[in-house]
């Protein structure tokens, strides 16, 4: 028997594992939340007590530590939970904090006001550069400033 091929698919296998461990982005990082329903979790299990539940799908969320398939996740008021990895998305989103902010047609606090957005308004990040970001709101597209949201 010829043992070189079962080795070969062996040496794949076991490589696999770092490979992928290594496409995880490096803690912290931003996220948003995927779905209408979200529970975040005193511990990362179904076992633990619900702490709180969002009902707000893209809202911003900072990961800060994982474990197997659970996410410590910090939301925009600073409180701190688990959440099954499933309920969250790599989709970049902020929310406007502070008072009423406007959204410039240029990345520039000289160019036109596009748009204003209230505080907690939610939208998809697509782009940031030179402390600006390009902040979409259901169609809406500004540049925001950096300071103005939580999420960038």
């Amino acid at each position: 028997m010829n043992i070189r091929p079962i080795v070969a698919v062996l040496a794949l296998f076991f490589a696999a594992g770092p490979v992928a461990a290594q496409s995880d982005p490096e803690l912290p990082y931003w996220a948003s939340i995927s779905v209408d329903e979200a529970r975040m979790r005193k511990g990362p299990s179904p076992d633990v007590p619900v702490t709180w539940e969002y009902r707000r799908k893209d809202l911003p969320v900072k990961v800060v530590a994982r474990h197997e398939t659970w996410r410590k996740v910090e939301d925009p008021d600073g409180t701190q939970g688990w959440m099954a990895a499933r309920l969250l998305s790599r989709t970049r989103t902020a929310i406007v904090t502070g008072g009423i902010r406007p959204l410039r047609a240029a990345a520039s606090g000289s160019a036109a006001i596009a748009y204003r957005a209230e505080p907690g308004v939610v939208g998809r990040i697509t782009d940031c550069k030179d402390g600006w970001c390009l902040l979409d709101v259901k169609g809406r597209k500004g540049w925001i400033e950096t300071g103005h949201i939580w999420g960038d």
